[in-house]
């Protein structure tokens, strides 16, 4: 389908979009990537008078590796990510998850930025930032404030960004420990039927910390702080897995569609959660 008609704005710095956003107000929408917007546009899901592109803006872009943090420009693509040799090795669940995400046409554009602040409970970031208690920068008229992302998704596409603000950057602590990231999807560029997102911290023979979050199982991402616990100080053994499982199921709220009955996504999910649960434990 064609969208309705809208005005392209194209500027060059922030305050440009800023002042945009504040003119326009609700009638305005910030573009990223486009790859979550512009369907939805062509759909008529959303009516986007006035369309803020932010591939010009400078400071958006850019990784930063630093000793404790790690810091992602909210423009900076899910291609970049997979080739940039430092966030590989400080952490490598980034990369392993952006190779999950649709096809490398997509990968080229879509950022990062995009991903998390559209508030889809569809995409691949915005668990995978739980699970690493990222935290993300937004910048209004009214200044620059931090929301962590544990905190940020309301319900499905409603997060806690004010309509005048701009997502422009997200903040990791360097993850340490073993990860994964699990996904099952019925076909490359779908969105994941479940995913697992998990982060494991091991000492001696017990697991000393644990995070973990899931993809499409609700109206927002997951991140089950249940399961975590339910492994910390075991071994990750059969009956810690069951725990984590059982804790998980009980955060999840699934719903039917063309990827399945709410049974089916549940037994997915605790497959799903299990695999990753394991190959991160065997990397710790």
């Amino acid at each position: 389908m064609i969208p309705a008609g809208f005005e392209y704005h194209r500027p060059r710095d922030l305050e440009g979009v800023l002042a945009l956003l504040d003119e326009h107000g609700d009638d305005a929408r910030v573009m990223a990537g486009g790859h979550s917007l512009i369907p939805m546009m062509k759909l008529r899901m959303a009516d986007v008078p006035h369309l803020i592109d932010l591939q010009a803006v400078d400071g958006l872009a850019g990784i930063e590796i630093g000793a404790d943090e790690i810091r992602l420009g909210a423009m900076v693509t899910q291609t970049e990510i997979i080739g940039h040799a430092g966030l590989a090795e400080a952490a490598p669940i980034l990369r392993e998850a952006a190779l999950q995400i649709a096809d490398p046409q997509v990968r080229n554009m879509g950022t990062v930025g995009g991903n998390i602040a559209n508030g889809d409970p569809g995409n691949d970031m915005p668990g995978l930032m739980q699970c690493l208690d990222a935290r993300f920068t937004l910048v209004g008229s009214g200044g620059v404030r931090e929301v962590a992302a544990r905190e940020f998704y309301e319900a499905a596409y409603m997060t806690a960004r004010e309509d005048e603000e701009v997502l422009t950057a997200v903040t990791i602590p360097r993850p340490a420990g073993g990860h994964a990231y699990e996904k099952q999807k019925r076909k490359i560029g779908d969105y994941a039927t479940a995913a697992a997102a998990v982060q494991i911290a091991k000492e001696g023979r017990a697991c000393a910390s644990a995070a973990i979050a899931m993809t499409n199982l609700s109206d927002t991402p997951v991140f089950s702080e249940g399961a975590g616990a339910a492994l910390v100080g075991t071994a990750v053994d059969a009956a810690a897995l069951a725990a984590a499982s059982e804790a998980m199921l009980g955060d999840i709220d699934p719903t039917e569609d063309n990827r399945g009955p709410v049974a089916f996504k549940r037994h997915v999910a605790g497959v799903i959660l299990r695999r990753a649960i394991e190959r991160a434990w065997s990397r710790a």
